[in-house]
């Protein structure tokens, strides 16, 4: 083989010709032989064109792998833009020629771009998700559901603002959460409060952390944290309404008792915190240790001891009692013998045979009942005193019209002329007040399937009889009237023959007051108030007797006559119409 390269005087670098040509002034000053020396330069021409074949493989090797990364770049770039959700706001390259180098290049600007932002996203997500984690947590009681994952194959930020209004609800849920808790334990508070409990043991039975030294936000608000509140709340108010049920009832035993005994008041004002919520509703009672224990036992000690003192005055508690019983009867007319009720109360007193709270029951049904009767009765009672008064008006109006001096203009005169017109309107009325009075009376009687009596005197009797004797007195009158006109005709024909002169047996009349009565019995007084003062005074056969003599013919006779010697009245008879 010919050398062809020098070594370039120039540069004065060491080249393959050079080299060439120091081997072979080595051959020649050696000798070796041209077989020697061209099986040499083969070995020499094998090697570098292995060294050229390796460098080859390299740079392919090289290639692909730029290649590889150029692809890998591509898809990488595809993902995060995919994931992201971005494309349009990242200036993705769309250079697609070039070398390999210029195209990795032109893309590593945009990948490195959106690592970043895929990054930050994945921060932002992890955030939200370990927050709404936590609130979940929170609601389930805190069990703990493990550490969480972001799923980075979809970072948009729709998916983000899912999670984060998801956020917001559950924020909102938390803070609903946490105002209820608030109001459960407040509400605790004031409960325990009122029924003298401790607040602080109460409340951390339920959770550890509603103490009040824990911060709102440390509060555990689970659906279980709520759920046994709302049961402390609900049996704290039950416990609540059963305290003061069982308050007002030893507050109405205590006052019973003391109205009984006529306990002071100075005794009764150690009370007031006890009576002052008798009539009170539950949501009214606020005060606290208002419902405690200690104060129900107090109360109820005081009932006691007032059972056993009502015990030994027994006797005086019965007849307050049967002496209110008594009144009540009297203020319904209702006849009774009190002598005899009160004998038998201290027989059975005297006698230890019955228990002295069933006699106090029974005397309180007894004026229960009386009570119920005097109501039944009321309306037919005031009809009767709406009677009553308007006969005590007749009987006035009857000793007004006698009085000849009625007309003059003396002091109260004109009160005493108002009176009388008054009083003729009412006793114009007195025939329908009688009848409506029976047909009440006898509708009641039909009701209650016993008779009324009024002080004992059957009171239709009394209605009945007062008819008769208005009737007869109105016939008397109207006879005695036709009689007298008949004794004054013959003087009225000898004033007529001889001239009008005065009658020396006309009597002078004599002044009576106004008010008062010429007769002192009779129809013109009320036959009820007449009854009614017997009643009291003698008894039921006094009643009888009065009545009868109420309606004797005699009395209405003598009644006409004392009529007939008074002056003759000038205005019209009192049961004409005004």
């Amino acid at each position: 083989m010919a050398v062809t390269e020098v070594e370039n005087p120039l540069i004065g670098e060491i080249t393959c010709g050079t080299l060439l040509q120091k081997l072979q002034e080595i051959w020649d000053e050696v000798g070796e032989s041209d077989e020697e020396r061209d099986k040499l330069l083969l070995q020499i021409e094998e090697e570098c064109l292995n060294v050229y074949k390796k460098k080859v493989e390299q740079a392919a090797k090289s290639r692909a792998e730029l290649l590889q990364t150029l692809s890998d770049a591509t898809v990488e770039l595809s993902n995060l833009t995919t994931a992201l959700g971005e494309k349009s706001y990242i200036d993705i390259p769309d250079k697609t020629s070039g070398t390999i180098k210029e195209q990795l290049s032109a893309i590593a600007p945009a990948l490195e771009q959106l690592w970043q932002q895929k990054e930050e996203r994945v921060r932002a997500f992890s955030d939200v998700q370990s927050q709404i984690q936590k609130i979940c947590e929170e609601i389930a009681g805190g069990l703990n559901s493990g550490p969480h994952v972001v799923d980075e194959s979809d970072l948009s930020l729709k998916r983000l603002d899912d999670f984060q209004s998801k956020l917001q609800e559950l924020q909102k849920e938390k803070s609903d959460r946490l105002q209820k808790v608030v109001e459960f334990v407040s509400t605790v508070h004031d409960l325990c409060a009122v029924l003298g409990l401790d607040f602080l043991s109460t409340v951390t039975q339920v959770h550890p952390s509603l103490d009040e030294a824990n911060g709102i936000q440390t509060k555990s608000i689970s659906n279980e944290t709520l759920a046994r509140l709302a049961k402390t709340v609900l049996t704290l108010k039950e416990d609540k309404m059963q305290r003061l049920k069982k308050l007002q009832e030893l507050a109405t035993q205590l006052t019973d008792l003391w109205n009984l005994m006529d306990t002071p008041d100075e005794e009764r004002g150690l009370f007031d915190h006890v009576t002052c919520n008798i009539s009170a509703s539950v949501h009214e009672v606020t005060a606290s240790g208002a419902l405690a224990l200690d104060l129900i036992e107090q109360a109820e000690v005081e009932v006691d001891r007032l059972d056993q003192l009502k015990s030994s005055r027994m006797k005086e508690i019965a007849f307050k009692k049967q002496s209110e019983l008594e009144e009540i009867y009297a203020r319904a007319h209702i006849e009774v013998k009190p002598e005899v009720v009160r004998e038998r109360i201290m027989s059975l007193i005297d006698a230890g045979n019955t228990e002295p709270t069933e006699l106090l029951a029974d005397m309180d049904s007894q004026i229960a009942k009386a009570k119920e009767e005097a109501f039944s009765r009321k309306e037919i009672l005031d009809r009767v005193e709406k009677w009553m008064s308007a006969c005590e008006e007749e009987s006035w109006l009857e000793d007004y019209n006698r009085d000849q001096n009625r007309y003059s203009a003396s002091r109260g005169a004109h009160l005493n002329l108002k009176r009388a017109e008054k009083a003729r309107i009412l006793v114009s009325k007195i025939t329908a007040m009688v009848d409506t009075l029976v047909a009440k009376t006898r509708a009641w009687e039909e009701d209650n399937n016993m008779s009324f009596e009024y002080d004992g005197v059957p009171l239709l009797a009394m209605l009945d009889e007062y008819t008769i004797l208005r009737q007869e007195r109105e016939d008397e009158k109207r006879r005695l009237k036709e009689q007298k006109k008949q004794q004054e005709q013959p003087h009225t024909d000898q004033d007529s023959a001889f001239g009008s002169k005065p009658s020396p047996a006309r009597p002078v009349s004599s002044k009576k007051p106004v008010g008062t009565r010429a007769n002192g019995g009779g129809l013109n007084e009320s036959p009820i108030r007449r009854l009614s003062m017997n009643s009291s005074q003698n008894g039921s056969k006094s009643k009888r007797d009065s009545l009868n003599k109420l309606s004797s013919p005699s009395n209405l006779v003598a009644v006409s006559k004392e009529d007939d010697a008074s002056p003759v009245p000038t205005a019209d008879p009192v049961m004409t119409s005004p």
